[in-house]
């Protein structure tokens, strides 16, 4: 075969299926045809062997539960470091420890989080080492802008942290994804060279087929990578049957409400007495409780009980007259004060409050050196001095040889006070 071109009898046999012939002029024997060689696997290519261990059904859900998890994640995140996060969409892949160590020879921090209620298993997330530099100084109160690249174990301590409040955000949205109480352990942080190290967790097998979710998690300004979410199988096929099962099964239909019975029918009307035969004899005298009965009349449409018709179990013709109360003494009460001396020496604690204002945690958390809380009085209005939290006077505030102190205008008089107490 020349260098040039390729002549139409090379043509031929390629698109024969066999091998191009050589060019000394030795042919294949006959019936035999080149087999093209083998090109080594690559380190992508080589996660093939997990294709069967999830459907694009599975993967897709796996995606959807990372989207809504972790965009709340993402939330809790802003309000720690003071600073917007943003985590992109997910891309859910099946691979082994060994494929990932060899696509990412780099140091990472390893936080392993064990679920103790709802899911049986352990979720691990990767984060990359200068990341967690970046979240640690920031935690800590840094800009973020010169995080120290040695990562000690106050430095992880506050990033586990950070990640234990994540990582419970997303147990709590799970929990209203699955419909059950889904709980986590602390988080266990550890600094791990993909590169160097042969084991990154026991919970995760070195060849062991493993669900890696990938996350792009921008901070800032500050923090634009890669962030992993790393399951085992079970874990992860658990989570896809708690979602689908919930979005398979519908609410039971609310039983139709029984049907009002009919009223009941009104009573036959009473047939006349017949006239009493002259010859018979009179009828015996009626006890005297019959004879005093009220006369019953017929029960108005519809049932129930009308005009005339007593109530059961409520008497009839009783004798009712007003109540009469002793009149209110208003004379004062007499105070005895004989004893009071006894307490003159008990000590009391006397305030006086400038106003009060309600504020969130947030509005908490923002106070610095120099802010402003606004009260709930205005300037000038009079303050409340309180003895022992109890509300007694109302005064001004003065200025006596360079130090506070309040001027009395009004004692409050009990009503005032009762008010104050609720």
């Amino acid at each position: 075969m020349s260098d040039d071109m390729i002549s139409q009898e090379e043509i031929d046999a390629l698109l024969n299926g066999g091998g191009i012939p050589a060019a000394d002029g030795d042919a294949a024997p006959a019936g035999e045809s080149e087999a093209p060689a083998e090109e080594p696997a690559s380190p992508d290519s080589s996660s093939s062997q997990f294709d069967d261990v999830l459907t694009d059904i599975e993967k897709d859900a796996l995606g959807e539960i990372g989207n809504i998890s972790m965009g709340s994640a993402a939330t809790t995140l802003s309000v720690l470091l003071g600073h917007k996060v943003n985590i992109t969409t997910p891309t859910v892949s099946v691979s082994s420890m060994s494929i990932i160590q060899e696509q990412y020879p780099m140091p990472y921090l390893i936080v392993e989080v064990g679920y103790t209620i709802g899911i049986d298993g352990n979720n691990v997330l990767a984060i990359q080492a200068q990341d967690a530099a970046i979240i640690a100084d920031l935690m800590m109160g840094g800009d973020g802008t010169n995080p120290d690249t040695e990562i000690n174990e106050i430095a992880m301590s506050a990033v586990g942290e950070s990640m234990n409040q994540m990582m419970g955000t997303v147990a709590t949205s799970l929990s209203t994804m699955f419909n059950k109480k889904i709980d986590i352990s602390p988080p266990k942080v550890n600094l791990i060279d993909f590169g160097n190290e042969d084991k990154v967790s026991e919970v995760l097998g070195q060849t062991d087929p493993i669900v890696c979710t990938s996350f792009r998690m921008e901070v800032d300004g500050l923090i634009d990578s890669e962030i992993m979410q790393i399951l085992p199988v079970n874990v992860a096929k658990e989570m896809v049957e708690a979602l689908t099962s919930g979005a398979v099964e519908e609410p039971e239909p609310e039983p139709a409400p029984a049907p009002a019975p009919p009223p009941p029918p009104p009573p036959p009307a009473a047939a006349p007495a017949p006239a009493p035969a002259p010859a018979a004899a009179p009828p015996p005298m009626a006890a005297p409780q019959q004879q005093m009965a009220p006369p019953v009349m017929a029960p108005p449409p519809g049932g129930g009980y009308g005009y005339g018709m007593p109530m059961p179990g409520v008497a009839a013709n009783v004798p009712v007259q007003p109540a009469q109360f002793t009149p209110l003494n208003m004379q004062p009460v007499q105070v005895n004060d004989a004893n009071i001396g006894l307490i003159l020496d008990v000590p009391l604690s006397v305030t006086v409050e400038l106003g009060r204002t309600n504020k969130s945690i947030k509005d908490i958390l923002e106070l610095t050196n120099g802010s402003i809380v606004e009260l709930d009085k205005l300037a000038g209005e009079p303050v409340d001095i309180n003895v022992n939290g109890k509300f007694l006077a109302k005064g001004e505030v003065v200025v006596i040889d360079e130090n506070f102190g309040v001027r009395i205008t009004e004692i409050a008089s009990p009503a005032e006070r009762a008010a104050k107490l609720q």
